[in-house]
């Protein structure tokens, strides 16, 4: 079977072994006459499979036991109202860093909880200029407030192509990071964070399903106000089974964690990722491609370029879907090119892409 070679920003890809795993088991799971999408989210059989999940994640990414591990629905976006309605208390206020249109958006929706409950939610830095972030800022830029609840972060951002690669000091405050389009990238230190969140859809497995690693001192603060589904204590007391769950999602999940660490863990993934981003990132002169991320906020994940005009933009993409390249076109906010080169983006894919980049730069 020929496969294209998939950049797509999210759904995006995902291990092929992982895809010929649920194939396999699609029909029969372990020999039970059912798929386990027909399964009970109350019993044995799919509670196995969930608690291995938990249970990998904590292990890949060395999870402390002072955290939980939680698998919520409604992806990165529910998240944003659910932080505010837990952790922004009445009359508080909570500070956000915003670097693009992710963290914009969870700072709206912590200001309109804000507004309806009482609490403060404000920008401490926002690095939009003439509707463009071409980088994170420095530690000098941040005007955090030392009483906040909580810092809000974005550590990659999907659209314009930056990243942070060292995060913020937020001193005694608790950092809560959306890792959606980097969770997984390379190993990291949990305990810098009082929160991690993501969207699975891009390094982790199929849409619909949210990841929060989250330290139980924090979930200790959380308001009680809000309606049961949407407190995390109440769903870190049912194990993420307050509700049906995404069963399949998580399965996908467990099996992408079981894929990781056969490769070799997040020491192995982050040296093959950081190798694909270098070899594509040299591809560009300055002239013909020009990358407008300055150089230390480049993200490895999500690539972006421009080429001279937009004329060749849009034949740079309708060509590359011809052989076999999909999803470079860059957001419709931006325009322009995206690279995303997320952990299941194959070397031969990357290697693919920019052999198509010098051939276009010689017959353009």
């Amino acid at each position: 079977m020929s496969r294209t070679h998939n950049f797509n920003a999210g759904p995006a890809a995902l291990p092929l072994p992982v895809l010929e795993r649920a194939q396999r088991e699609m029909i029969d799971f372990e020999g039970t006459g059912m798929s386990l999408l027909e399964h009970s989210h109350r019993g044995a059989t799919y509670e196995a499979v969930h608690n291995d999940a938990i249970a990998r994640l904590r292990r890949v990414m060395e999870v402390p036991d002072d955290y939980e591990v939680l698998f919520l629905q409604g992806g990165a976006s529910l998240q944003f109202a659910m932080i505010a309605m837990n952790f922004l208390p009445q009359d508080g206020s909570a500070d956000y860093i915003v670097t693009g249109a992710w963290s914009k958006k969870a700072l709206a929706e912590a200001k309109r909880y804000g507004a309806l409950a009482g609490g403060k939610a404000r920008a401490a830095a926002d690095m939009h200029v003439d509707g463009v972030c071409s980088r994170v800022p420095q530690q000098d830029e941040l005007d955090l407030d030392p009483g906040a609840a909580y810092v809000h972060v974005t550590s990659n951002n999907t659209i314009f192509g930056t990243q942070f690669h060292e995060f913020p000091d937020t001193g005694k405050v608790p950092m809560v990071v959306d890792m959606s389009s980097d969770i997984l990238w390379r190993p990291i230190d949990v305990r810098q964070f009082g929160m991690i969140y993501a969207g699975a859809q891009k390094n982790v497995g199929p849409s619909g399903l949210a990841i929060v690693v989250l330290q139980r001192d924090l979930l200790a603060r959380a308001r009680k106000d809000a309606p049961s589904i949407l407190q995390y204590a109440v769903h870190a007391e049912q194990n993420s089974l307050y509700n049906t769950p995404n069963s399949f999602a998580i399965y996908m999940v467990r099996n992408v964690l079981e894929h990781l660490e056969d490769v070799g863990g997040l020491a192995a993934v982050e040296k093959l990722n950081r190798a694909k981003a270098t070899l594509l990132y040299e591809e560009f002169d300055g002239d013909f491609y020009r990358c407008p991320v300055e150089e230390s906020s480049r993200s490895v994940m999500n690539v972006v370029f421009r080429l001279p005009t937009e004329e060749l933009e849009k034949r740079f993409v309708t060509e590359s879907q011809k052989a076999g390249l999909v999803g470079l076109k860059g957001h419709r906010s931006v325009g322009g090119m995206r690279a995303s080169i997320y952990n299941a983006v194959p070397m031969a894919s990357v290697e693919a892409l920019v052999a198509f980049m010098q051939s276009f730069r010689k017959s353009a």
